[in-house]
């Protein structure tokens, strides 16, 4: 446990070297990466998006390819080619961007549903299928795509089905007065700059101990109230699926490790319902104005008793 603790602490350190004054997005980062899972990003131009994918991806000593979405992007685009080569008679498989360890998928929303869908295989299998041939892709993987939550023009909306692909959901926000003056003023590392803290072994290690992490029948029926309070809920057309349910434990069991323990604790589950289950849900029209499915998760988190 001492050799896991330090990668994590050594990774979440280098990060924060140039996503200054987040350590809860950074950790959130790592859980995501821990987890074989993907996030979505939502949040405003500016904030730290992309700088938080590179800084992921050089502090494991991985590939790196952000893919700038557009309404005219074709999935071949990001999966790749098969062209045929004459001089070798046959024909020969060009991987697109999405061969790399990470992959900054950004504003995913401004690309069509067609275009969207081709990533389905390849975040939940990390494997594209091409002409009749299954093409893997390199291990670790992970994808962390974008959007803008309050520009709509010119977007198509992600549908549940990919929206439920991503492990978590996050948002990153403005700096603190302080961290943004240390920015402004140059105090701030370079992601470019960054060397490798990890090896990609290390990380796939750390992968399988996750998947090692101990959850007791009292928690388990804590994460089953949990899940079962969002399809009973009045203001949720639609509640989590089991998908979720696996998503939320690994997630869970993620933070576990980084918090130096082989074991659930329900806070582990409740400090990520919000994060790995928002998103996962439809939300129904309230009479009274507005509903947010972030506080609505957040509140049957709060409401769901605690095994003690």
């Amino acid at each position: 446990m001492a050799r896991t603790s330090d990668l994590i602490r050594r990774l979440e350190s280098n990060i924060a070297q140039v996503l200054v004054g987040k350590p809860e997005v950074i950790r959130l980062a790592v859980i995501g990466l821990l987890a074989r899972g993907h996030l979505l990003i939502e949040d405003v131009p500016g904030v730290g998006k992309t700088t938080l994918a590179a800084a992921l991806a050089r502090s494991i000593g991985g590939g790196f390819q952000r893919i700038q979405f557009t309404s005219d992007m074709l999935p071949s685009d990001i999966l790749g080619v098969t062209v045929y080569q004459p001089d070798r008679g046959e024909f020969v498989f060009k991987p697109g961007p999405l061969f790399t360890n990470i992959v900054l998928a950004d504003e995913i929303n401004r690309t069509t549903p067609k275009t969207q869908s081709s990533l389905l295989e390849a975040m939940n299998e990390a494997q594209v299928s091409l002409d009749h041939s299954t093409f893997p892709l390199p291990r670790p993987f992970m994808v962390l795509a974008t959007q803008n939550p309050l520009e709509y023009e010119g977007t198509h909306a992600l549908p549940e089905s990919q929206l439920d692909r991503f492990l978590l959901r996050i948002r990153i926000g403005y700096p603190q007065a302080a961290d943004e003056k240390a920015i402004l003023r140059g105090g701030v590392t370079a992601a470019e700059s960054l060397g490798p803290v990890l090896t990609a072994a290390d990380v796939l290690e750390l992968q399988e101990q996750v998947e090692r992490v101990r959850i007791d029948e009292a928690v388990l029926d804590y994460l089953m109230a949990l899940v079962a309070a969002t399809r009973t809920a009045p203001l949720l057309r639609l509640g989590v699926s089991p998908r979720g349910s696996l998503a939320l434990l690994r997630a869970a069991r993620a933070r576990a490790l980084a918090d130096e323990r082989d074991f659930l604790v329900p806070d582990d589950l409740k400090a990520l319902a919000v994060p790995a289950l928002a998103h996962r849900v439809l939300l129904r029209a309230a009479p009274g104005g507005d509903v947010d499915g972030d506080a609505i998760i957040g509140a049957i988190a709060e409401a769901t008793p605690v095994p003690r």
